[in-house]
């Protein structure tokens, strides 16, 4: 994994100056050169909690394990938010389990520091096209079930900027979304699709709502941040009304269960999703298999599905 890309300054010039070199070390894959600089770093600010984790990289890189797990256990120690995202190294090298490597204090970091490229990377470079797929889907789902593709309340659920939104808001009386990140929110609220916006943890957020409020939730890859989906399938179930409907979208894993990528995203396989959507009470009404992006011009493989409450 490569640097974040973002960080809190060291508080020294020079230590924040080094630092950078040694972020473009990593980058080219000169290693040496950047455990050699965050060393220097470290020097100088012994705290920099960024500089910890660039070392404990460049050190797995190296193959040192041990420099490396004491590096970024150290990074952790510093910012147990785990906005740099070191627990994902961790579970690369087996020392945290795979399901705990996704923290919401990475998500949250992450889509901060996306949110200004956000819609345009996921265009134009990755060809993303989750939201119109489910938007697709979800209208299919609705004549196969012969009911109105018109709903009362619908939840977005991992908003992000507002793509879902978009595509959903003409369809719905009311709509809301919610995100971990503020500057994604704060971008989708600049479109006035929204009638409320949340900025709260998934799960938490459909906690706090009544049951049987809602006709449709959407979730469009925001479930590749997540390892379980229980808690989640099981209060999606609780909030919507007797026939309404969950469309989503996730990475395909051919194996049971659910695995992390190296791609830093979960995937999850038919027989898991399957399960835990008749365990939390919801029929499936379409089960596809479709690519909602590419990853280095190469579709990435995912499913398609809509419940059905």
């Amino acid at each position: 994994m490569s640097p974040a890309s973002t960080y809190r300054s060291s508080g020294d010039l020079l230590a924040d100056r080094r630092y950078e070199y040694a972020r473009s070390a990593f980058e080219e894959n000169d290693f040496e050169a950047a455990a050699d600089l965050a060393r220097q770093v470290l020097e100088l600010a012994p705290d920099f909690a960024a500089a910890r984790a660039l070392l404990g990289r460049a050190a797995a890189e190296l193959g040192r394990r041990e420099e490396a797990l004491e590096e970024l256990g150290r990074a952790l120690a510093l910012e147990p938010d785990d906005a740099l995202g070191v627990r994902l190294d961790l579970a690369r090298l087996g020392a945290v389990p795979p399901d705990e490597a996704i923290t919401g204090g990475y998500v949250r970091a992450l889509f901060d520091d996306y949110a200004p490229r956000f819609e345009r990377h996921l265009t134009r470079s990755l060809a993303y096209r989750g939201p119109e797929l489910l938007a697709d889907a979800i209208r299919r789902a609705c004549s196969r079930r012969l009911r109105s593709d018109r709903f009362g309340l619908a939840l977005d659920l991992g908003c992000g900027t507002g793509l879902m939104g978009k595509v959903l808001a003409d369809r719905c009386h009311r709509i809301e979304g919610v995100d971990l990140s503020p500057r994604m929110l704060d971008k989708a609220r600049e479109l006035k699709l929204y009638d409320a916006l949340h900025e709260q943890e998934l799960v938490a957020f459909l906690s706090g709502r009544p049951a049987g409020e809602a006709d449709l939730a959407a979730a469009a890859d925001v479930f590749v941040y997540m390892a379980s989906l229980e808690a989640a399938f099981r209060e999606v179930a609780r909030v919507l009304r007797p026939g309404g409907l969950f469309a989503y979208t996730v990475q395909a894993h051919e194996g049971p269960g659910y695995a992390l990528g190296e791609d830093a995203r979960y995937a999850h396989g038919e027989a898991y999703l399957r399960d835990e959507a008749a365990a939390s009470g919801l029929t499936v009404v379409l089960f596809e298999r479709v690519s909602t992006r590419q990853d280095r011009g190469r579709p990435v493989p995912g499913f398609l599905v809509v419940l059905e409450r």
